[in-house]
């Protein structure tokens, strides 16, 4: 029986529904919702602008309108737009831009439909701000809208749209630097909305499947609400990381919300299903039926309680979010109502864990009584959550499917993306629902039909991520593949649509550096550079006001700080807004780039001798999609992704293993790596033996283990076993056919990230070389840890004074120096006293040098296992403001122009949490790579070698990898450089062993050269 598990998100009511007959399919919502009874409405069609409600204005009348314009990348609202009743257009200039000094404008920008209308151009003399105006009058009605003048087409389409009360078409251009992502858009609009619209806002994201965008919204209502309002949000929040795949934050924020529900009748039930959605979510059907079986807290059943709680008026907003007439006496709607809507829900949820642990006639049962507990409230008229009805009728149409009723399956997936399409157009759930639809068509036998349905929703998804794809999809490839070995055809299908599934953000930071330097480094360029910079510092700003909003209530001092936050936040936007404006000026940076990368591309980005390798890991199967200029293939590899990350925690365990503050290293496991190669790569073998360089885009458990380590051969496990055998050194691995003996390898995250990075311009630095490294002790320098992590935890989230004690000696970056031929006169070491944060931090001539180099301790852990790890590179202690460690977040405030950053330290491929850089002011996070390499990357540096654990200097092997490295001749690229350093330790007994020389791997392009 196949395990299929779907994302079940809940409202905090269920939707009232019948268990729907396939020859009579229900209504729904077939009309096109007005805009004027919407809270929000999108501008344009390419997604990068909204409308959202705004307060009503004192002396507003009854009917009258206003809606802050949010745009991406816009660190505050652009703009605003009205509707107003009984208003005069000439009067429009006065009424809305009063100080602003204003000249006619474009009439172009004016909409036909309006008459009577004019259009100015205007410089707000408080911001300094260009700003264009645009109004006109249409039914007894002034519609007007201004904006920051880069900002005009949203102006004009917000304008259109609200005249014609529906959606109009067109692309807004504006000045964008795609720093953020969906969550990042969706946290500038959650504070911009009317705070009584966040939480509506919130579901209705949520119901349509934008699960990151939706979590944003929950975390304001969390932080501007108290009560039971507040709590229900950290609820959907814990929910949504679930819905993510985060299960660990979903596990901390059910923990949190679990002690503020207590006895609640309601929330109580919440909570139960919520908990049992995150199992079904993590694939533990067992748990999640053991969840809703156990009984509720005592006082949560009680049907006295129940029957005092009445609705709330923020629930009414909710309820009327998504239908204008959800119920037709929404206020009457009572506590114990809701608690029925909620067990109704609960049944369902049962039945879905019933049928993945293939008890299809209980899931049956359990359907009827969610149908008879749902339709018995308000005899079916609350409708507000018509995604859940799709899932329903999802559940229904695989029961069909298995008890061989292939036609009611069909009907049933018809009406679910029927439904979704009437209410959520070219939302994650209606593709998730097609996708479903395309796997029953494969199961069937339809393979055309299921691969164009397959296909429309790859290009309907335009690149955006969508978790649920992850498990999706997987039909989807086993019919490209068809068992074997796939041509170019197929493997470029595959190839496109696994750009879907989420990466590191890593290839964020990438894509906004490459535009960064798009123009080299002229004016715009540095413009562009400032915009990102201070959007940062917007997010770091947001980041500490929302860490406040929740303890200003009871703590006067939190109040105080708050306000001056608030006040810095203010000022950052307008600065940031100002910046925007100035950046719509360059064509360049108006364009929206495509983050999707077709094969074609792919390859004429490729030289001879090269090959790209792709994984993607699925739920439930790995897929390998591999390219040369002039050939692609794609199959299923031998392994599926909980398997895979089994393997590499045990290669791993083998390499670097931390215990009680010590790295210990054993025999490593040489049969493993053999099979993990086979079981990736055995399809192209003997293709392999041609590429010169391999570009290597990891994903899922292979992001944390460089692939140079894999076994190519038998005879090389034969051979090792055979000395064992006699008796010889266990940790002697010379003579090892390592894939990383021939083949140079460079590390990417994305085709876009890889494409870019080769295509930027070169550094245009002036100087060679810098080192940093040889921090100045504490107390005494007590020679060497062994590796060069940090490994002493102190208290209250701090490290132990200990760790500065032990310095990684400077000699490799003397050797680095003088190998690229520097002189003594012009040669820059930074160490002891002068290598500290803060003047790292001063340094003004960074980005005169092409190559920058640390050796140091890393620290990627946290100090105790309760504290938030932040990566770090420890320096001296410099000063009051010094805490000796150059941070993540001030990382990317360093402004370097660098062809290659080298970080000779422990794990600095490593993760940085979503924690860590939201206090970066950057989105994402979480994945390998995302630690001080993205730091390092958005500091602008092209390449970084960056290494997968702790690098040693027992037999002084990192001195002696880096010091070959840098002996390469002129000309060399860094992979083939790397390449031949690693070899040489290879061969030497002592250090054959992957921990001496595999861990250090370049993301970037290693086919650049390591000299100029």
């Amino acid at each position: 029986m196949r395990n299929k598990t779907r994302f079940a998100l809940c409202m905090c009511v269920a939707a009232s529904l019948a268990l729907f007959d396939p020859a009579h399919p229900a209504s729904g919502q077939e009309r096109e919702r007005a805009i004027s009874y919407s809270d929000t409405f999108p501008i344009g069609g390419n997604g990068l602008c909204e409308a959202q409600i705004m307060p009503p204005q004192a002396g507003a009348g009854l009917f009258d309108r206003s809606y802050a314009i949010v745009c991406r990348d816009a660190a505050a609202p652009v703009g605003t737009l009205w509707v107003i009743r009984d208003a005069q257009g000439s009067d429009a200039r006065a009424r809305f831009l009063p100080s602003a000094e204003c000249l006619a404008g474009d009439g172009a920008a004016v909409p036909e439909i309006l008459a009577a209308s004019a259009s100015y151009a205007c410089t707000d003399s408080d911001l300094g701000t260009r700003r264009v105006l645009v109004a006109g009058e249409a039914g007894g009605r002034l519609y007007a809208g201004e904006a920051i003048a880069a900002y005009g087409d949203a102006v004009r389409l917000g304008i259109a749209t609200l005249v014609n009360d529906r959606p109009v078409q067109g692309d807004v251009e504006i000045p964008l630097t795609e720093t953020g992502d969906a969550a990042a858009f969706a946290r500038a609009q959650a504070r911009a909305l009317a705070s009584d619209a966040v939480i509506v806002e919130a579901y209705r994201r949520s119901n349509s499947g934008d699960f990151a965008e939706a979590a944003e919204f929950f975390a304001q209502t969390a932080a501007t609400t108290e009560g039971s309002d507040a709590a229900e949000a950290r609820l959907n929040a814990a929910l949504l990381q679930s819905n993510l795949g985060n299960f660990a934050e979903a596990a901390r924020g059910f923990s949190i919300a679990r002690g503020q529900v207590a006895g609640d009748p309601v929330l109580s039930r919440l909570l139960r299903n919520y908990e049992a959605i995150d199992a079904l979510n993590a694939g533990a059907p067992e748990v999640a039926l053991d969840i809703l079986e156990r009984p509720l807290q005592s006082g949560a059943t009680s049907r006295d309680a129940l029957e005092s709680l009445e609705i709330t008026d923020a629930l009414a907003a909710r309820l009327s979010a998504e239908q204008a007439s959800a119920l037709d006496s929404v206020g009457g709607l009572t506590g114990l109502e809701r608690a029925d809507l909620l067990d109704g829900q609960t049944a369902y949820l049962k039945a879905t864990a019933l049928r993945l642990m293939g008890r299809r006639a209980e899931a049956e049962s359990h359907l009827t009584d969610a149908d008879t507990r749902l339709a018995r409230v308000r005899n079916g008229t609350v409708r507000s959550i018509l995604w859940l009805r799709a899932q329903v009728m999802g559940e229904l149409a695989d029961l069909a499917e298995e008890r061989g009723d292939s036609a009611a399956a069909e009907a049933y997936h018809a009406e679910a993306i029927g439904v979704l399409a009437a209410n959520y157009p070219n939302s994650p759930a209606l593709l998730s629902s097609k996708a479903q639809f395309a796997g029953f068509l494969a199961r069937s036998g339809r393979t055309g039909d299921a691969l164009a349905t397959y296909r429309e929703l790859v290009d309907k998804a335009e690149g955006k991520p969508a978790p649920s794809l992850r498990r999706l999809l997987v039909p989807y490839f086993n019919l490209l593949t068809d068992g074997g070995v796939a041509g170019s055809d197929a493997a470029a299908d595959i190839f496109l649509a696994s750009q879907l599934l989420q990466r590191p953000g890593l290839a964020q930071t990438q894509a906004v550096l490459a535009r960064e330097l798009s123009g080299g480094s002229d004016e715009a360029s540095q413009l562009f550079r400032k915009a990102v910079n201070v959007g940062r510092s917007v997010e770091q700003a947001r980041n500490r006001v929302a860490l406040l909003e929740g303890r200003a209530a009871s703590d006067p001092l939190a109040a105080e700080r708050l306000a001056t936050q608030l006040a810095t936040l203010e000022k950052l936007e307008a600065q940031q807004l100002a910046i925007q404006d100035r950046l719509g000026e360059y064509p360049r940076f108006r364009a929206v780039s495509d983050g999707r990368v077709t094969l074609d591309e792919l390859q004429q980005t490729l030289q001879p001798g090269e090959a790209y390798l792709k994984l993607a890991t699925l739920n439930g199967a790995t897929f390998v999609i591999y390219a040369t200029p002039d050939m692609a293939r794609a199959y299923r590899a031998g392994i599926d992704p909980e398997a895979l990350e089994a393997e590499v925690d045990e290669l791993r365990a083998t390499i670097a293993y931390v215990e009680n503050g010590q790295t210990l290293t054993f025999p490593f496991n040489i049969e493993k790596s053999r099979s993990l190669y086979q079981a990736l790569l055995d399809p192209i073998d003997g293709e392999l033996g041609s590429v010169e360089h391999l570009i290597f885009e990891p994903d899922g458990a292979m992001l944390r283990l460089p692939v140079n380590l894999l076994v190519a051969d038998d005879q090389s496990v034969e051979r090792y076993a055979e000395r064992i055998a006699r008796g010889g050194d266990e940790y002697d691995f010379t003579g090892t056919n390592w894939l990383g003996r021939k083949v140079r390898i460079t590390t990417t995250v994305s085709p876009s990230a890889f494409r870019d990075v080769r295509q930027a311009p070169r550094s245009s630095a002036s100087r060679e070389y810098i080192g940093f490294g040889e921090n100045t002790p504490l107390a005494e320098d007590r020679g060497t840890l062994g590796t060069r992590s940090a490994l002493a935890g102190g208290t209250d989230c701090l490290w132990a004074p200990a760790i500065w004690d032990y310095p990684i000696k400077a000699d490799e970056l003397y050797t680095a120096s003088r190998s690229l031929g520097t002189s003594a006169a012009e040669e820059r070491i930074v160490t002891g006293d002068t290598f500290t944060d803060s003047a790292v931090l001063r340094m003004d001539d960074l980005d005169e040098y092409r190559i920058l180099h640390f050796a140091t301790h890393g620290l990627v852990t946290a100090p105790q296992p309760e504290c938030p790890p932040r990566p770090a590179l420890l320096t001296s202690f410099g000063g009051d403001h010094s805490d000796g460690l150059l941070s993540f977040a001030e990382i990317f405030d360093l402004k370097i122009d660098a062809d290659l950053v080298i970080l000779s330290a422990c794990d600095t491929a490593g993760a940085a949490t979503r924690g860590a850089s939201r206090e970066a002011g950057v989105s994402g996070g979480g994945f390998a790579l995302d630690g001080l390499v993205r730091a390092f990357v958005g500091a602008g540096g092209r390449t970084v070698v960056a290494s997968h654990w702790p690098v040693p200097d027992d037999y002084d092997a990192t001195n002696r990898l880096i010091d070959g490295f840098f002996a390469a001749p002129g000309g060399t690229p860094l992979a083939e450089a790397m390449r031949r350093s690693q070899g040489a330790l290879m061969d030497r007994a002592e250090t054959s062993h992957p921990f001496y020389w595999s861990a250090f791997a370049i993301v970037g392009d290693g086919g650049a050269q390591l000299r100029n």
